[in-house]
Order: C-alpha cells, then structure tokens, then sequence
C-alpha cells in the first residue's frame, strides 16, 4: 500500500493524513479495493463497526441512538495521474477533490464525536464506488439497506457551502451507417448526417430555454469518430445532455428521438440512450441545514446555499430516501477532473470543524428530521 504523502501538520493532522493517504492509493471507477481496504482499517481502529461491502464499498458505523445519520461520499476517481505531494498546505493529488476530500471529512469527523453524540444518534460513512460512472453501483447497493433521517453527500461545496440540487442528466449515443459511396456524387456520408443529427439535438436544447442555467438544458457534444470499410460509411457521437428539475429523462428521450426520426437515412441511424438521472432540489430550511449553517458561522463562514449543474449520488438515492439532504465537502468544485486537482488543507481542516459540530448538535437533540419530499 502506497504511504500517505509527508509533512503533515497542524491541528488535525490525524484527519490530514487520512485524506493524504486516501488520496494516494489509486482508484479509478471499478478499482476501488485498494482505498476502500485502507478507509475500513482506519476506521476499525478508531472504534467504528467497519467492513467492505458486496458493491466494494467502504463502510464504517459509530453511535447507537435513535436518529440515523447517513454519510456518503464517494472513493472513485476518474482517469489521470497526478503526482500526489503536500506543499505547504495543499494537497495535490487525483481525487483530493472530487471526492476523496469530502469523504475523508466525513470520516474524520465522526470518528471526533463525543460520546453524548453518540448517544444521540448512528453515523454511517460511506465510501462508495462508481460514483464518476454511469452505474453509481456503490450508491445504488446501500439504498434498500438503510433508511436514514438525515442525509450528507460529500461532494465538494466549499467549506461555507451547503449544495441543494442538482441538474439531471440523459447521455445519447448516436450511430450512423451507409453505404459509401464517391465524394463526387450527389448525398450525404454518415459524418453529415450525424453532424446534422447533432445540430437538432443542439437547438432542440436551445430552445428549451428556461430562466438560469438550473432550468435549462445543457447540451454536450462529448465524442465524434468516423470510419469506413470500403463498402459501408460509419459515423458515431456521444450527446451529453443536463437536464432541468421540469424535464425528466424519459421526456428528454423522447423528444430528442423525435428530432432525429427524419435524419436522411432514419434506416442506419441507430440511437442509445443511457445515465438517465432526474434533477433533484432539496429544500433550504431543516434541521440539517440549520445545524451546518449554525456550525459555518462558529467557524467564521457565512452559509452560502449552492445548486449545480453536474450530477452526484444526490440524485440516485433522492427518491428513494426523501428526507433533508446537502452535499458538503472542502475544495473548489472547478478543478474537479483538472489536471490542476488539489485540496486546501486549512479548508479542509475547517471542513472537518464544521461536520464535528453540526453532527454533534443534531445528535445532542432539537433535531426534528420531518421527511421532505425532493423535488421529482
């Protein structure tokens, strides 16, 4: 196992050297053991129930009372190296952010409650897998084994930042085929009747409209290729499309395959449509959010509510779990899956701060967690 990055200090260097340790153990979606082996030894030895689940995640509980505290974060990372260092304090590495640093909040936190705390409440970490792929398997594995009053998703929101919504998403894969034919003839190849198929998929979003980017359609053209036998023409592309809460996937597919039910040969145009995830908006005001903001501002933060365009594990279990949810977590979401990826230890000290306290009070009582419906 790869040793966790050193120096590390300051006043919580146990929970930095978590998080430098986690960071340097690779994972990428479907090669999590690694990591998830390392997150369930650290937790056992801290005094948490800890084991690897059958979807490969890590998952670890502290507390017995009555009130029940999910925590899901995720261990997966997507593909590039970059050399795990600390200078100064700053955590550089693939995952720091997006969203080992977050996770690795939630754990470090936890594993600090008092024990009133823990009499008040059970806290369940979970580090889950495939989260930056299609199938969320880590996610969508615990969903029928817990029922949980509160919810945490560790995504980073910045230490001062509680996330509420999320857009939803459809991915389209597009494939034409025709016979080739002389590029002096008269016709279309394969490669414009798919760049035609993604001018109308593109303006169909357009004109969606809708007031924010929240409310809009997003539409991405995420890959192209082309290729030919000599006898047949082949053109492929991938439309990655965030959707609006008012716009569910099913209607997004439906109308996209509209759009592209007259291409110029509908007979070789074959249409896939995956990662159907709906938009999800939690509301402002329960006793979770009030226990963050109350623990931000005793940190010397001022609460800054957040939606955003991406998607995370917040939409696989929104449905199914309807009760007050945010996603927390340090560092800056823009260098998500950047080659620039690197976690602000100080604000992921703070990070921890603020989940030790806010966790400590929901469990100390006052806490009512009336389930609140998302938003479909």
């Amino acid at each position: 196992m790869t040793r966790p990055p050193d120096p590390l200090t300051g006043p919580l260097a146990g929970a930095r050297a978590l998080v430098a340790g986690a960071v340097a153990i690779p994972s990428l979606s479907g090669e999590e053991a690694g990591v998830a082996a390392y997150l369930r030894a650290w937790m056992a030895a801290r005094g948490f129930e800890a084991h690897v689940d059958g979807a490969g995640n890590a998952v670890g509980e502290r507390g017995w009372g009555p009130l029940t505290v999910m925590l899901l974060g995720h261990i997966d990372t997507v593909p590039g190296d970059i050399p795990v260092r600390v200078e100064e304090d700053t955590l550089h590495g693939r995952g720091s952010v997006d969203a080992k640093g977050s996770l690795c909040a939630f754990v470090a936190a936890v594993a600090a409650l008092p024990e009133e705390a823990l009499a008040g409440a059970r806290f369940v970490c979970v580090g889950a897998t495939e989260e930056e792929a299609p199938s969320s398997r880590g996610a969508r594995h615990v969903l029928g084994r817990y029922r949980p009053d509160l919810v945490l998703i560790g995504e980073p929101s910045g230490w001062t930042g509680l996330t509420l919504g999320y857009k939803g998403r459809l991915v389209v894969r597009v494939r034409v085929r025709k016979a080739n034919f002389h590029t002096a003839g008269e016709g279309t190849s394969a490669a414009d009747d798919l760049a035609e198929g993604w001018f109308r998929v593109r303006a169909w979003a357009a004109g969606e409209g809708g007031e924010g980017v929240f409310d809009t359609v997003q539409a991405t053209l995420q890959d192209l290729w082309t290729r030919t036998d000599g006898l047949a023409q082949l053109a492929g592309g991938t439309f990655g499309l965030r959707l609006p809460p008012r716009l569910s996937p099913e209607a997004a597919e439906e109308a996209v395959r509209g759009v592209l039910a007259d291409l110029p040969d509908p007979a070789g145009v074959e249409v896939t449509c995956t990662g159907h995830e709906r938009a999800v908006r939690h509301p402002r005001d329960n006793a979770l959010t009030r226990a963050l903001r109350v623990a931000i501002r005793a940190q010397g933060g001022t609460p800054v509510f957040k939606v955003k365009t991406g998607t995370s594990d917040m939409n696989v279990v929104a449905r199914e779990w309807p009760v007050p949810t945010v996603a927390y977590g340090p560092g800056d979401s823009a260098l998500d899956h950047t080659p620039h990826e690197h976690l602000d230890l100080r604000e992921y000290d703070r990070a921890v701060a603020v989940l030790t306290q806010a966790l400590t009070r929901l469990a100390a009582g006052g806490a009512s967690p009336t389930a609140a419906p998302a938003a479909p």
